[in-house]
């Protein structure tokens, strides 16, 4: 006769992770979280604004030329800087200038121009230094508050004494993390923000540039 023994069979209790929401992750980086959160809402203002203003800019008139050309040739200059004011562009207020100047050297009318579009450039490069300054200094504040959060959980694990154990330090070190990640992404995001807006300000430079060559052309051509 067999004896059937029965082992009862014991299933580890499964313990599923818990899933942490970005809020959840944002509170637990701590205090550095707060000046990463204004640099990015900044950034954001910035690169919209921008935006839009580099997208006013970057409109181009290809009749411009040509009516400027004909007021000039006509001796209509007041109609030829009405129309400058209308077309309220950063190359309309270049030849605007440059027509202010006309009866004088060639020279001195380039060189109210190349002024007036410096003036012009700095304009549309307003609120670009913020996010160059974004872009290397939100990876700093991450990695100081990394370095904060490694400083506090070693602290708890010394004080724990012969309680410590690895989740105190595993719990302090993923939460210390989370600035390094905030950081790079802001860093990343500014960055990039950043480019794309210079590439922007290089078309319209280009566009105000081809523009001042057409007008000193037109002031070149014989009478």
């Amino acid at each position: 006769m067999s004896i059937l023994l029965q082992v009862p069979t014991t299933t580890p209790a499964s313990h599923a992770p818990t899933e942490l929401s970005v809020w959840d992750l944002c509170v637990q980086g701590g205090f550095i979280m707060i000046p990463l959160a204004l640099l990015s809402l900044i950034c954001i203002y910035i690169f919209i604004e921008r935006c839009i203003v580099l997208r006013r800019a970057a409109k181009s008139d290809p009749t411009f030329m040509n009516r400027i050309k004909d007021y000039i040739h006509e001796g209509e200059i007041e109609s030829a800087q009405n129309l400058c004011r209308a077309s309220k562009s950063p190359y309309g207020r270049l030849i605007s200038k440059g027509i202010s100047r006309i009866g004088r050297p060639m020279n001195d009318v380039l060189v109210a121009i190349e002024n007036t579009g410096n003036i012009e450039i700095a304009g549309l490069e307003k609120g670009l230094p913020w996010l160059a300054t974004t872009a290397a200094g939100a990876p700093m504040l991450g990695f100081l508050g990394t370095v904060i959060g490694m400083v506090q959980a070693f602290y708890n694990l010394a004080s724990a004494g012969s309680s410590a154990n690895i989740d105190i330090l595993a719990g302090g070190i993923y939460e210390a993390l989370v600035t390094t990640v905030a950081g790079l992404v802001v860093g990343i995001i500014a960055m990039f923000a950043y480019n794309y807006l210079v590439a922007r300000i290089n078309g319209v430079m280009n566009l105000m540039e081809a523009r001042t060559m057409e007008f000193m052309d037109l002031l070149n051509e014989p009478a």
